[in-house]
Protein backbone atom coordinates (compact mmCIF):
# COMPACT_ATOMS: atom_id res chain seq x y z
CA UNK A 1 0.00 0.00 0.00
CA UNK A 2 0.92 3.22 -0.96
CA UNK A 3 2.63 5.21 2.23
CA UNK A 4 1.35 8.54 0.61
CA UNK A 5 -2.22 7.37 0.20
CA UNK A 6 -2.03 5.97 3.92
CA UNK A 7 -1.05 9.36 4.95
CA UNK A 8 -3.94 11.05 3.21
CA UNK A 9 -6.71 9.09 4.68
CA UNK A 10 -4.96 9.40 8.10
CA UNK A 11 -5.66 13.04 7.72
CA UNK A 12 -9.06 12.81 6.40
CA UNK A 13 -9.99 10.20 9.09
CA UNK A 14 -8.69 12.94 11.60
CA UNK A 15 -10.32 15.75 9.73
CA UNK A 16 -13.65 13.89 9.85
CA UNK A 17 -13.33 13.06 13.31
CA UNK A 18 -12.63 16.32 14.07
CA UNK A 19 -15.18 18.47 12.59
CA UNK A 20 -17.69 15.77 12.63
CA UNK A 21 -19.53 17.35 15.71
CA UNK A 22 -18.53 20.48 15.77
CA UNK A 23 -20.11 23.62 14.50
CA UNK A 24 -17.76 24.03 11.76
CA UNK A 25 -18.84 21.78 8.94
CA UNK A 26 -17.23 18.20 8.25
CA UNK A 27 -18.51 17.57 5.25
CA UNK A 28 -17.07 21.51 3.85
CA UNK A 29 -13.47 20.35 5.57
CA UNK A 30 -13.23 17.16 4.07
CA UNK A 31 -14.09 19.00 0.41
CA UNK A 32 -11.26 21.40 1.09
CA UNK A 33 -8.82 19.09 2.46
CA UNK A 34 -9.68 16.48 -0.42
CA UNK A 35 -9.38 19.21 -2.72
CA UNK A 36 -5.47 20.24 -1.78
CA UNK A 37 -4.67 16.71 -1.23
CA UNK A 38 -6.09 15.57 -4.93
CA UNK A 39 -8.51 12.84 -3.18
CA UNK A 40 -11.74 14.49 -4.42
CA UNK A 41 -12.37 11.98 -6.67
CA UNK A 42 -14.79 9.37 -7.00
CA UNK A 43 -12.51 7.36 -4.75
CA UNK A 44 -11.88 9.35 -2.33
CA UNK A 45 -16.10 10.26 -2.13
CA UNK A 46 -16.52 6.92 -1.36
CA UNK A 47 -13.63 7.22 1.28
CA UNK A 48 -15.28 10.17 3.07
CA UNK A 49 -18.53 7.73 3.18
CA UNK A 50 -16.46 4.93 4.97
CA UNK A 51 -14.75 7.15 7.28
CA UNK A 52 -18.09 8.92 8.32
CA UNK A 53 -19.50 5.48 9.82
CA UNK A 54 -16.30 5.22 11.60
CA UNK A 55 -17.32 8.75 13.20
CA UNK A 56 -20.70 7.49 14.01
CA UNK A 57 -19.19 4.91 15.77
CA UNK A 58 -17.60 6.63 18.68
CA UNK A 59 -21.06 8.35 19.20
CA UNK A 60 -22.63 5.35 19.99
CA UNK A 61 -19.79 4.32 22.14
CA UNK A 62 -19.49 7.12 23.90
CA UNK A 63 -23.42 6.91 24.45
CA UNK A 64 -23.73 3.33 24.52
CA UNK A 65 -25.61 3.23 28.05
CA UNK A 66 -28.05 5.68 27.35
CA UNK A 67 -29.07 4.07 24.33
CA UNK A 68 -29.21 0.32 25.00
CA UNK A 69 -30.89 1.90 28.46
CA UNK A 70 -33.34 3.72 25.48
CA UNK A 71 -33.38 0.29 23.36
CA UNK A 72 -34.32 -1.63 26.56
CA UNK A 73 -37.05 0.20 28.00
CA UNK A 74 -39.00 0.69 24.63
CA UNK A 75 -41.61 -1.50 26.37
CA UNK A 76 -42.16 0.01 29.79
CA UNK A 77 -40.65 3.08 29.62
CA UNK A 78 -42.12 6.49 28.34
CA UNK A 79 -39.65 8.52 28.43
CA UNK A 80 -37.40 5.73 26.20
CA UNK A 81 -40.49 5.81 23.62
CA UNK A 82 -40.87 9.45 23.37
CA UNK A 83 -36.79 9.88 22.72
CA UNK A 84 -36.75 7.11 19.82
CA UNK A 85 -39.66 9.09 18.19
CA UNK A 86 -38.40 12.59 18.58
CA UNK A 87 -35.16 11.16 16.80
CA UNK A 88 -37.30 9.70 14.21
CA UNK A 89 -39.08 12.92 13.70
CA UNK A 90 -36.51 14.90 13.70
CA UNK A 91 -34.44 12.80 11.39
CA UNK A 92 -37.55 13.06 8.31
CA UNK A 93 -37.24 16.33 6.90
CA UNK A 94 -33.38 16.16 5.92
CA UNK A 95 -34.15 12.47 4.56
CA UNK A 96 -36.77 13.82 2.51
CA UNK A 97 -35.52 16.97 0.96
CA UNK A 98 -31.83 14.85 0.76
CA UNK A 99 -33.72 12.83 -1.68
CA UNK A 100 -35.75 15.07 -3.69
CA UNK A 101 -32.31 17.52 -3.82
CA UNK A 102 -29.63 16.26 -2.77
CA UNK A 103 -28.47 14.88 -6.58
CA UNK A 104 -28.89 18.68 -7.65
CA UNK A 105 -27.11 20.48 -4.13
CA UNK A 106 -24.18 18.06 -4.97
CA UNK A 107 -23.86 18.69 -8.70
CA UNK A 108 -23.94 22.82 -7.99
CA UNK A 109 -22.55 23.56 -4.50
CA UNK A 110 -19.69 21.45 -3.49
CA UNK A 111 -17.32 22.99 -4.32
CA UNK A 112 -14.53 25.25 -2.81
CA UNK A 113 -16.22 29.11 -2.91
CA UNK A 114 -19.68 27.64 -2.30
CA UNK A 115 -18.25 26.26 1.21
CA UNK A 116 -16.10 29.04 2.12
CA UNK A 117 -19.18 31.56 1.22
CA UNK A 118 -21.50 29.04 3.83
CA UNK A 119 -18.67 29.05 6.14
CA UNK A 120 -18.72 32.92 6.65
CA UNK A 121 -22.55 33.03 6.67
CA UNK A 122 -22.35 30.43 9.21
CA UNK A 123 -19.90 31.56 11.13
CA UNK A 124 -22.43 35.54 11.12
CA UNK A 125 -25.41 33.29 12.12
CA UNK A 126 -23.65 31.86 14.87
CA UNK A 127 -22.76 35.17 16.83
CA UNK A 128 -26.20 36.49 15.81
CA UNK A 129 -27.52 33.51 17.87
CA UNK A 130 -25.30 33.55 21.30
CA UNK A 131 -25.45 37.51 21.36
CA UNK A 132 -29.43 36.71 21.61
CA UNK A 133 -31.57 36.66 25.02
CA UNK A 134 -32.30 32.97 25.39
CA UNK A 135 -35.23 31.58 26.57
CA UNK A 136 -34.77 28.61 27.73
CA UNK A 137 -37.73 26.42 27.92
CA UNK A 138 -36.52 22.78 28.03
CA UNK A 139 -33.90 21.57 30.36
CA UNK A 140 -33.87 18.19 29.40
CA UNK A 141 -34.18 16.38 26.25
CA UNK A 142 -36.81 13.57 28.27
CA UNK A 143 -38.97 17.31 27.53
CA UNK A 144 -38.41 17.64 24.23
CA UNK A 145 -41.95 17.61 22.77
CA UNK A 146 -42.20 16.03 18.87
CA UNK A 147 -42.95 20.00 18.13
CA UNK A 148 -39.74 20.56 19.33
CA UNK A 149 -38.00 17.43 17.69
CA UNK A 150 -39.59 18.60 14.57
CA UNK A 151 -38.26 22.34 14.68
CA UNK A 152 -34.56 21.04 15.30
CA UNK A 153 -35.30 18.48 12.09
CA UNK A 154 -35.93 21.58 9.81
CA UNK A 155 -32.90 23.18 11.28
CA UNK A 156 -31.07 19.99 10.61
CA UNK A 157 -32.10 19.97 7.28
CA UNK A 158 -30.45 23.36 6.35
CA UNK A 159 -26.88 21.23 6.62
CA UNK A 160 -27.80 19.93 3.16
CA UNK A 161 -25.84 23.18 1.80
CA UNK A 162 -21.90 22.02 1.93
CA UNK A 163 -20.51 24.20 4.36
CA UNK A 164 -23.76 24.62 6.74
CA UNK A 165 -22.52 22.14 9.72
CA UNK A 166 -25.25 19.83 10.22
CA UNK A 167 -24.40 19.82 14.13
CA UNK A 168 -24.46 23.47 14.03
CA UNK A 169 -27.85 23.72 12.79
CA UNK A 170 -29.01 21.35 15.40
CA UNK A 171 -27.44 22.74 17.99
CA UNK A 172 -28.02 26.68 17.35
CA UNK A 173 -31.55 25.71 15.88
CA UNK A 174 -32.23 24.28 19.22
CA UNK A 175 -31.05 27.09 21.45
CA UNK A 176 -33.27 29.43 19.13
CA UNK A 177 -36.19 26.71 19.67
CA UNK A 178 -35.97 27.02 23.42
CA UNK A 179 -33.44 24.08 24.23
CA UNK A 180 -30.68 24.37 26.82
CA UNK A 181 -27.29 24.63 25.00
CA UNK A 182 -26.70 21.01 26.74
CA UNK A 183 -29.94 19.52 25.70
CA UNK A 184 -29.69 20.61 21.49
CA UNK A 185 -26.25 19.06 21.88
CA UNK A 186 -27.21 15.85 23.52
CA UNK A 187 -29.92 15.22 20.98
CA UNK A 188 -27.48 16.32 18.02
CA UNK A 189 -25.43 13.43 19.20
CA UNK A 190 -28.64 10.94 19.47
CA UNK A 191 -29.62 12.61 15.69
CA UNK A 192 -26.33 11.97 14.12
CA UNK A 193 -26.91 8.25 14.68
CA UNK A 194 -29.92 7.40 11.96
CA UNK A 195 -28.94 10.90 10.06
CA UNK A 196 -25.51 9.93 9.68
CA UNK A 197 -26.04 6.26 9.44
CA UNK A 198 -28.83 6.13 7.21
CA UNK A 199 -26.93 8.29 4.73
CA UNK A 200 -23.41 5.94 5.23
CA UNK A 201 -25.23 3.26 3.97
CA UNK A 202 -27.82 4.22 1.29
CA UNK A 203 -24.00 6.17 -0.25
CA UNK A 204 -22.41 2.84 0.27
CA UNK A 205 -25.11 1.06 -1.69
CA UNK A 206 -24.82 3.75 -4.62
CA UNK A 207 -20.85 3.60 -4.56
CA UNK A 208 -20.77 -0.31 -4.53
CA UNK A 209 -19.19 -0.42 -7.91
CA UNK A 210 -16.43 1.53 -6.59
CA UNK A 211 -15.42 -0.91 -3.23
CA UNK A 212 -12.51 -2.96 -3.81
CA UNK A 213 -10.59 -5.05 -1.50
CA UNK A 214 -7.37 -2.84 -2.36
CA UNK A 215 -8.68 -0.19 -0.69
CA UNK A 216 -8.87 -1.84 2.68
CA UNK A 217 -5.98 -0.69 3.91
CA UNK A 218 -6.75 2.69 3.47
CA UNK A 219 -10.22 2.39 4.45
CA UNK A 220 -9.00 0.23 7.97
CA UNK A 221 -6.68 3.31 8.55
CA UNK A 222 -9.06 6.25 7.86
CA UNK A 223 -11.70 4.89 10.34
CA UNK A 224 -8.79 4.32 13.08
CA UNK A 225 -8.28 7.69 12.74
CA UNK A 226 -11.75 9.11 12.57
CA UNK A 227 -13.01 7.02 15.26
CA UNK A 228 -10.14 8.26 17.73
CA UNK A 229 -10.43 11.84 16.84
CA UNK A 230 -14.09 11.61 16.86
CA UNK A 231 -13.99 9.98 19.98
CA UNK A 232 -12.34 12.76 22.11
CA UNK A 233 -13.84 15.28 20.11
CA UNK A 234 -17.45 14.09 21.40
CA UNK A 235 -15.95 13.69 24.86
CA UNK A 236 -14.74 17.52 25.10
CA UNK A 237 -17.18 18.97 23.53
CA UNK A 238 -19.25 17.77 26.25
CA UNK A 239 -17.15 19.23 29.00
CA UNK A 240 -16.55 22.60 26.75
CA UNK A 241 -20.30 23.19 26.59
CA UNK A 242 -20.88 23.65 30.49
CA UNK A 243 -18.86 26.83 30.45
CA UNK A 244 -18.47 28.45 26.97
CA UNK A 245 -20.57 29.43 24.10
CA UNK A 246 -19.49 28.52 20.11
CA UNK A 247 -18.18 32.10 19.16
CA UNK A 248 -14.75 30.90 19.02
CA UNK A 249 -15.97 28.39 16.14
CA UNK A 250 -17.96 31.53 14.60
CA UNK A 251 -15.07 33.38 14.12
CA UNK A 252 -13.14 30.18 13.36
CA UNK A 253 -15.62 29.94 10.03
CA UNK A 254 -15.59 33.21 9.36
CA UNK A 255 -11.60 33.54 9.24
CA UNK A 256 -11.11 30.48 7.69
CA UNK A 257 -13.92 31.55 4.91
CA UNK A 258 -12.15 34.34 3.91
CA UNK A 259 -8.79 32.86 3.28
CA UNK A 260 -10.11 30.00 1.28
CA UNK A 261 -12.04 32.86 -0.82
CA UNK A 262 -8.65 34.98 -0.65
CA UNK A 263 -6.43 32.18 -2.02
CA UNK A 264 -9.30 31.06 -4.53
CA UNK A 265 -9.69 34.51 -6.30
CA UNK A 266 -6.23 35.31 -5.88
CA UNK A 267 -4.87 31.94 -7.96
CA UNK A 268 -2.71 31.20 -4.71
CA UNK A 269 -4.48 27.94 -4.42
CA UNK A 270 -6.00 26.04 -6.62
CA UNK A 271 -9.06 24.24 -5.30
CA UNK A 272 -10.75 21.89 -7.10
CA UNK A 273 -14.29 20.85 -7.02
Amino acid sequence: MDFVLLLKAAVMGVVEGLTEFLPVSSTGHLILAGSLMHFNDARGKLFEIVIQSAAILAVVWEFRGRIGGVLGGLGHDPKARRLLLNVGIAFLPLAVLGLLFGKMLKANLFNAPTVATTFIVGGLIILWAERRQHSVRVQSVDEMTPLDALKVGIAQAFALIPGTSRSGATIIGGMLFGLSRQVATEFTFYLAIPTLGVASVYSLYKERALLSVDDLGMWVVGMVAAFVSAFFCVRWLLRYISTHTFVPFAWYRIVFGVVVLVTAWSGVVTWAD
